[in-house]
């Protein structure tokens, strides 16, 4: 993680930005995430809450970040402890938080109930992530009911309660020159770990090995940690063949057979920043007909969707770029039954390409692999245009999109699923296709964070060649 005794000043400059927006006599509460038992006697490897650490760089649990409207901080953190150092590391500790983290004060976390009803005392108002942190609600309403035991005394209670996930939220979206240093960096490396697993399954397939999912998750894992990333920013997909018309399909022990494609979803997290990027390739190097096919048509949808990332166009733009591609080359390769759906337009506004297709283009990528960020225009939230679903017969409001603009983070990953059916030449079936990657929009345009990698079909196969 970043050496938050090295940089206080991101943390420092983007707690000031909040206290800004609290309004006078605010206060606001960002718990960090608590460690979580994995089995007796273990723990699962710890992860800040990313809203904590956003405003802090503090990587250890059981921790309190306290802001006030006149930008005061304040810090509860574990003390020093050394019989416990002993056994799970250093701690900070509160008498170095200030000079470390560039904090007011810091108290031991032991202090947080005896001294929080007092500085929630004659406050206006107060801030704390709404649905994020099970029983955060009740430990604030045990503090207000201190509060209000000493409203005979004159104390007054906050009257008000916000969310404070709605600026977080707007600030986090947009990523500072650091943050997109840090996901460049992120990118590299998990390219890199795609290129090596690419690889390593022609290698083995031409050496006559057994190889299996679990062999290139190996791969990734390897290269992440290697180049100094400190985990994967979700449970890897590796699919082999069939297993790849499995969105969520984890990384397994199915056996990759030449002649099949495989479907590899990873991406690193490195200090605090997820990457995510997606690769389809031949096990063996070599892409079958039907394969090249199909995967000629994903790669031109996503170019489409590419181009249509730029400032100014909407969030939903790039995917509605990927669904004309998509689903015209349905059309024509008989995915799509042209009796029933006769023209792009008819197949479209009827979803026909749904059952090959059912996910989104994209979403915001961040600290969060789904960072945080609405999806609707902040200023046009009121501008519902109502429609039914034509498969589901749903009523859904749909709000403007939101508008793009420099700084934004989201992934461009369009895909094709084909699972056997009557209703789709045999030629295509048990063929999963999706291709990733990671882009900044720019002042004209986007950055594709992940390109380390390649998504050509000849390049890929030029790459697993010996």
């Amino acid at each position: 993680m970043i050496d938050a005794m090295s940089h206080p000043t991101p943390y420092a400059a983007r707690r000031a930005r909040v206290a800004a927006q609290l309004g006078p006599d605010a206060i606001a509460l960002i718990p960090t995430a608590p460690a979580r038992p994995r089995n007796r006697d273990s723990d699962h490897p710890y992860r800040h809450d990313s809203y904590f650490y956003y405003l802090t760089g503090f990587t250890e649990p059981d921790a309190w970040l306290v802001l006030t409207g006149d930008g005061r901080s304040t810090l509860f953190c574990p003390p020093k402890d050394l019989e416990r150092e002993i056994w799970d590391g250093i701690r900070l500790g509160p008498e170095a938080a200030p000079a470390a983290l560039g904090v007011d004060e810091a108290y031991s976390v032991h202090e947080l109930n005896a001294r929080l009803p007092g500085l929630l005392e004659n406050r206006r108002s107060l801030w704390f992530p709404f649905a994020i942190h099970e029983g955060l609600s009740a430990r604030v309403d045990g503090w207000l009911q201190q509060v209000r035991a000493r409203v005979r005394y004159g104390a007054l209670c906050p009257g008000e309660q916000h969310d404070l996930c709605r600026v977080l939220d707007e600030l986090r979206l947009i990523k500072d020159a650091g943050e997109l240093a840090t996901m460049r960096r992120a990118g590299q490396i998990s390219a890199a770990a795609h290129v090596r697993a690419m690889q390593r399954s022609a290698a083995m397939l031409r050496a006559g090995q057994d190889v299996r999912e679990y062999h290139l998750e190996a791969e990734l894992l390897h290269e992440f940690r290697q180049h100094g990333a400190q985990s994967p920013a979700y449970p890897s997909i590796v699919a082999a063949g069939a297993n790849a018309c499995v969105l969520h399909y984890r990384a397994g022990d199915a056996a990759i057979r030449a002649g099949e494609l495989v479907l590899i979803d990873a991406g690193c997290e490195l200090d605090g920043y997820a990457s995510d990027i997606t690769r389809t390739f031949p096990a063996d190097g070599r892409f079958a007909g039907p394969q090249r096919a199909l995967y000629e048509l994903v790669l031109a949808s996503q170019q489409a969707a590419i181009a249509a990332t730029r400032p100014g166009a909407r969030f939903t733009d790039p995917h509605e770029a990927a669904v004309r591609v998509l689903t015209q080359g349905m059309l024509d390769l008989g995915l799509i039954d042209k009796g029933q759906h006769g023209t792009l337009e008819d197949a479209i506004a009827h979803r026909a390409y749904f059952a090959h297709y059912m996910h989104r283009t994209g979403h915001w990528l961040g600290m969060d692999v789904h960072d945080c960020g609405s999806y609707v225009e902040p200023g046009e939230v009121g501008q519902p245009s109502p429609r039914r679903d034509p498969l589901s017969g749903e009523l859904i409001q749909d709000r403007p999109s939101r508008i793009l603009r420099p700084g934004m983070v989201l992934t461009i990953e369009p895909g094709l699923y084909v699972r056997p059916s009557e209703k789709v030449p045999s030629a295509f079936w048990n063929i999963g296709i999706r291709i990733e990657d990671n882009a900044v929009v720019t002042a004209d345009g986007c950055e594709l964070l992940s390109r380390g990698v390649p998504v050509e079909p000849d390049a890929i196969e030029a790459l697993m060649r010996p």
